[in-house]
């Protein structure tokens, strides 16, 4: 099981970034996904979920109604739209995947036993 996380950058405050992940070694289908990300001296936080394919999405309240999670089964990627993005956006950002999340723990990192490399994303002012 691998994951690829890729298209982070610099932007200004109020642009757009869509940061994908791509799996290899199962089905991105079945599987519970997620993202993360990790301001400098902060902990690890959830940003986004989704349960499963056709399942609801879960996001943070600071990135609701900016964020958009979604996946494509036929790329085996999942990826995170972000819009109208913020300075306190800044961190790297981390995306996970697992068959085994219930429902009621998409949002904790501790569920994801596979784990993308970080890709930054920096939001100027």
């Amino acid at each position: 099981v691998q994951l690829q996380a890729c298209g982070g950058g610099l932007v200004q405050a109020g642009e757009s970034l869509r940061l994908s992940c791509a799996a290899s070694g199962f089905s991105s289908d079945d599987w519970a996904i997620g993202w993360f990300r990790q301001a400098p001296g902060q902990e690890r936080k959830f940003v986004a979920a989704l349960f499963r394919s056709g399942g609801t999405a879960v996001y943070a309240e600071s990135v609701k109604g900016r964020f958009t999670i979604s996946r494509d089964s036929a790329k085996n990627t999942m990826y995170l739209q972000m819009n109208n993005l913020r300075p306190e956006d800044t961190a790297v950002y981390y995306c996970a995947a697992d068959p085994s999340v219930i429902r009621s723990s998409v949002a904790t990192q501790t569920a994801y036993r596979n784990w993308g490399q970080g890709t930054q994303v920096t939001v100027s002012s």
